[in-house]
């Protein structure tokens, strides 16, 4: 008797395992689907520009005269002050130069000793009518001359220590030295394609980046003037090349009053401030702007279906049959949920669970989704039970 017993339960333990698909978890075996209203909501979204980072400044440091290269004083990345010494120029021939004009200068000194001299003393003959006017002219002449010759000599002086000082290549602003192409005993000069070096003002950098002409002329019609349209945008972010975010916000301070015909888009620049020095002149990033959307419709990602980069949800109808709708959504996403641009409008219903089981056309019975989620549980303790023998006794008894 218990032999028979026994096997009359586990026949209907293996029927019972049958019907529910194996696994120990019962389908539902009915047409109830979650099924939410959709509301308006608050949204933070983000648009992401590839972006171009320089230093506030950068300078190129070229030579202002030839000659070979004898000393350089710096090393790539060092931070270097306004004045500071870079380079030395073989600077002999431009200090024979020097001495040379000092050597006119004193000539030029004597002979206007020598025409002053001269002047002085016709203007004495001329006062007791020893000579006449003619000789006493040509004395002022020649002695308005010599002072002539006096101020060129001196301005040539001037230029030719001005040039000697060239020798002596010194940074025009603070910075950071970039690469150093040219090394001592290089031969350089004013015409190299390539400059020794650049010195970047990195204390502040400036991000280029672009928008589109119609997002442009959106911020603008909103703002009511391109002034206005920039100081109404709001704090905005910098992605750095490893996908971090830099740790400093940055504040969009220009923009160009030229659209790119070849691109169609304006070149914008924001200001970040870079106590660091992590940021590098020449790098890359993505700038990255927020706006708040407090009209948003977001729905779930697993109420959607994406079929061939297209995305589709099921709406259901006034007679409760499903229709799979096409939406288009925002490219940016918290990997949750979508936020809907088309397709969806406030108190339409989606299904939100189980929408692989739908098909278009079909009628369903809505339910909420904490009901769902109760047949969920229901099924898996059900599932649970039936595991093992005695639970399944005790599901046979009604326990």
């Amino acid at each position: 008797m218990k032999i028979k017993n026994c096997l009359f339960i586990l026949a209907i333990a293996s029927s019972l395992t049958a019907c529910s698909g194996g696994g120990g978890m019962p389908k539902f075996g009915d047409d109830e689907f979650a099924v939410v209203s959709v509301g308006a909501s608050d949204a933070s979204l983000q648009t992401t520009y590839p972006a171009t980072i320089k230093g506030i400044q950068d300078v190129e440091v070229r030579p202002k005269v030839s000659g070979f290269i004898t000393n350089v004083y710096v090393h790539e990345g060092q931070t270097v002050s306004a004045g500071q010494v870079l380079f030395t120029i073989d600077s002999e021939t431009y200090r024979a130069t020097v001495r040379q004009a000092q050597a006119v200068v004193n000539t030029a000194r004597a002979q206007l000793n020598t025409a002053r001299l001269t002047y002085e003393n016709n203007k004495k003959l001329f006062a007791k009518n020893v000579i006449g006017q003619y000789e006493l002219s040509t004395a002022q002449n020649s002695y308005a001359t010599a002072r002539a010759s006096v101020a060129q000599a001196l301005a040539s002086l001037a230029s030719a220590r001005e040039t000697l000082s060239w020798c002596q290549v010194k940074s025009p602003s603070n910075g950071v030295v970039g690469s150093l192409p040219f090394k001592v005993g290089a031969l350089v000069s004013s015409s190299n394609a390539q400059p020794l070096t650049t010195v970047s003002n990195i204390s502040t950098m400036e991000v280029f980046f672009s928008m589109s002409e119609s997002e442009i002329l959106n911020l603008t019609k909103t703002a009511g003037s391109v002034s206005a349209a920039i100081s109404s945008m709001p704090i905005v972010k910098l992605q750095l090349a490893d996908g971090t975010v830099y740790n400093h916000p940055g504040k969009v301070v220009k923009m160009s009053g030229v659209i790119d015909p070849t691109t169609g888009s304006v070149s914008l620049i924001a200001h970040f401030t870079n106590p660091e020095k992590l940021l590098k002149s020449g790098g890359a990033g993505q700038i990255v702007i927020p706006t708040d959307d407090s009209h948003a419709i977001k729905v779930p990602q697993e109420a959607c279906s994406e079929v061939q980069d297209k995305i589709f949800v099921y709406k259901l109808g006034a007679d409760n049959k499903v229709k799979y709708t096409e939406i288009t959504v925002n490219p940016q996403n918290d990997g949750k949920t979508y936020i809907v641009t088309s397709g969806l409008s406030v108190g339409d219903r989606i299904v939100t669970k189980g929408i692989a089981k739908l098909s278009d056309g079909m009628k369903i019975k809505p339910i909420t989704e904490a009901q769902y989620e109760k047949k969920i549980d229901d099924a898996a303790k059900l599932a649970a039970k039936q595991s093992t023998a005695k639970g399944f006794v005790g599901v046979m008894k009604g326990k």
